[in-house]
């Protein structure tokens, strides 16, 4: 007898343990390696900031630099002697001058002040933004123009970047028969704080791939050989049902203030491309563009998409 209960004391918690691998690898095995792609580069880093005072000159009169009259002091734009050589009216009247001068000169050494201190780059004037497109699978040309687009890219400059984004965003407005998903999110913080956010965001996007197959971030182009991934099929029968698709993001740090509409119909998505697209090269801080699948013969189903993107919004 206590054999037994001994024995059922001890099996439970070997089943459960047996249960849980058999759960994990089969959804191992039955899910599919998320490959994604990425075209990136550029930083938050403040620009140099320089201020020169402007110069201020003065020629003298011909003649010497010094006024006759008085014989006193030097007062080179009254012709009144100072008060106490000459006295009267013009010493008072030079020196109302001279505190007005006084004053003037003040106000503008303050001036110059605040505005060295409005060039802090450190103020809220930054944006960061990000736009997600999901289309069907059937967009196969568009992987095909994301994965050219990215082998010729110079994401080392501020211009190579911006072609990126005017290309990738032209890429998808050339697609709007394969929409299904979108969303779009932007918001203004301060240079330091906009840095933190841009890269949490692509963080969590490149942790939802596997394996990134394709990579060039600051001129280092990567891609991974056919050998190298390992694909695992699925079950043609759900890819069937469930549907295919391929989600594009779009993410971008940008100087000034960036306000996407929010997504709720195809022409919303539309002006959000449109808008990530006119950024220019003297704007554009930093860039990501990441989209999963990549590899040939991975697919993404409806399921995979709801559990990893549950932000998208049908449009």
């Amino acid at each position: 007898m206590k054999i037994s209960k001994l024995f059922k004391t001890l099996i439970r918690p070997v089943i459960a343990i047996a249960l849980v691998l058999t759960l994990a690898f089969g959804h191992a095995d039955g899910a599919l390696a998320a490959s994604g792609g990425r075209i990136g580069g550029g930083s938050f880093r403040a620009p140099a900031r320089t201020y020169s005072p402007p110069s201020r000159t003065y020629a003298p009169p011909r003649g010497g630099g010094y006024y006759p009259g008085g014989g006193g002091g030097f007062f080179p734009f009254v012709y009144f002697p100072f008060f106490g050589v000459g006295g009267g009216f013009g010493g008072l009247f030079s020196l109302l001058i001279l505190i007005s001068l006084a004053s003037f000169v003040v106000n503008t050494f303050r001036r110059s002040n605040s505005d060295g201190d409005e060039l802090d780059y450190s103020t809220p004037a930054v944006s960061v933004a990000k736009v997600q497109v999901g289309l069907l699978a059937q967009a196969r040309e568009l992987k095909a123009d994301l994965d050219r687009i990215g082998e010729r890219a110079n994401t080392e400059t501020a211009e190579g970047l911006a072609q990126v984004l005017q290309e990738v965003s032209l890429a998808l407005l050339r697609n709007p028969q394969y929409w299904v998903y979108g969303n779009a999110e932007s918001h203004q913080a301060r240079l330091e704080a906009a840095g933190a956010e841009f890269n949490r965001l692509a963080l969590s996007e490149r942790s939802k791939f596997n394996a990134e197959t394709f990579s060039n971030v600051n001129n280092q182009l990567k891609q991974a050989s056919s050998s190298a991934l390992t694909v695992a099929e699925k079950g043609g029968a759900l890819a069937e049902s469930s549907g295919e698709y391929i989600i594009v993001t779009v993410l971008v740090g940008t100087q000034g203030k960036l306000q996407l509409p929010t997504i709720n119909s195809v022409e919303d998505l539309r002006r959000s491309l449109s808008q990530l697209g006119s950024v220019s090269s003297e704007q554009l801080l930093a860039l990501e563009v990441l989209w999963t699948p990549q590899a040939e013969g991975d697919v993404l189903t409806r399921d995979d998409v709801v559990a990893e993107y549950p932000n998208l919004k049908m449009v």
